[in-house]
């Protein structure tokens, strides 16, 4: 009996999070599941503004240090077949997967 999974995608690095949704897409698509998304939602800037010097004397010199923080939604409807190839995927360390099963 097909569920329906939410996928949620967070990663710091746009370029393993691009690559992870292409692989859950193409073994969507292998299986002939229904898919809605990647659904893009906005990205999260984390940012720390520090002065240069230690003791914080001198020249107003910061350093800006920005952290962004990716995140995608699928929405499958897919069979148990298809749910655990989905939890074979190889996952890079920077992108957090977490699935939810209606």
């Amino acid at each position: 009996m097909p569920r329906i999974a939410r996928i949620y995608l967070s990663a710091t690095d746009i370029r393993e999070l691009e690559s992870v949704v292409k692989e859950i897409k193409t073994i969507a698509d292998e299986q002939n599941a229904r898919v809605a998304g990647p659904v893009p939602l906005p990205t999260k800037r984390l940012r720390v503004v520090t002065r240069k010097t230690p003791c914080g004397d001198g020249t107003h010199t910061f350093d800006r240090w920005e952290l962004r923080i990716h995140k995608r939604i699928i929405d499958i409807l897919a069979s148990e077949n298809v749910m655990r190839q989905l939890a074979r995927i190889k996952v890079p360390p920077s992108v957090r997967i977490s699935i939810n099963i209606r």
